[in-house]
């Protein structure tokens, strides 16, 4: 299935563009009772929207390295992650700080056509689960290195906030209060 919606997306996108970039453009071409000075700035207007295109697909592809480097899995570390002020069994010995991630993740308009026909017909909107997992883990990734930079056990009172940031983008932040730790005496 995912496999269809991926073709069924692409073709929209490719139908899209061809529709746009290339039979706007022919119509403009042939058009006889516009006058030259609009036929430019239709021109303009196409033309800078295709090289705004390009140059974020280049940029994206210069990312893919980056993002790569960043596990968007669970992150292996010593930091003890709790969402309560207190640890159970240790003393909070020293308060080391705010630590925060952040990240602002968004999904191609492929994605984006999928989960409108979703929203119509109801369910699970698989886009937007994946794309928010993903934020979540590189915001996590991001404020745990910030907690091992400053030295901290653990990471207490962790908290996740999200916004919209525009259309299918969304903003998450990742923060909590990096402490050391000492393991309390028990008593006998």
């Amino acid at each position: 299935m995912k496999f269809f919606r991926f073709i069924g997306s692409l073709a929209f996108v490719v139908g899209l563009f061809t529709a746009i970039f290339v039979g706007g453009l022919w119509h403009i071409y042939h058009e006889p009772t516009l006058p030259w000075w609009l036929k430019i700035a239709v021109y303009c207007l196409l033309g800078g929207i295709l090289l705004v295109l390009l140059t974020v697909a280049l940029e994206q592809k210069k990312g893919k390295a980056q993002e790569e480097e960043l596990p968007t899995g669970e992150i292996q570390t010593r930091i003890l992650l709790q969402n309560s002020a207190e640890v159970p069994g240790s003393e909070i010995t020293k308060v080391l700080g705010l630590v925060k991630g952040h990240t602002i993740y968004a999904i191609w308009i492929g994605k984006d056509l999928s989960a409108i026909v979703r929203l119509v017909l109801g369910g699970e909107l698989f886009e937007y689960t994946e794309m928010m997992g993903k934020a979540r883990m590189v915001a996590s990734n991001r404020m745990v290195a910030q907690a091992e930079e400053l030295g901290a056990d653990a990471i207490i009172n962790i908290r996740f906030v999200t916004t919209s940031v525009i259309g299918s983008a969304a903003e998450l932040l990742a923060y909590g209060t990096a402490v050391k730790l000492k393991k309390a005496k028990t008593k006998v």
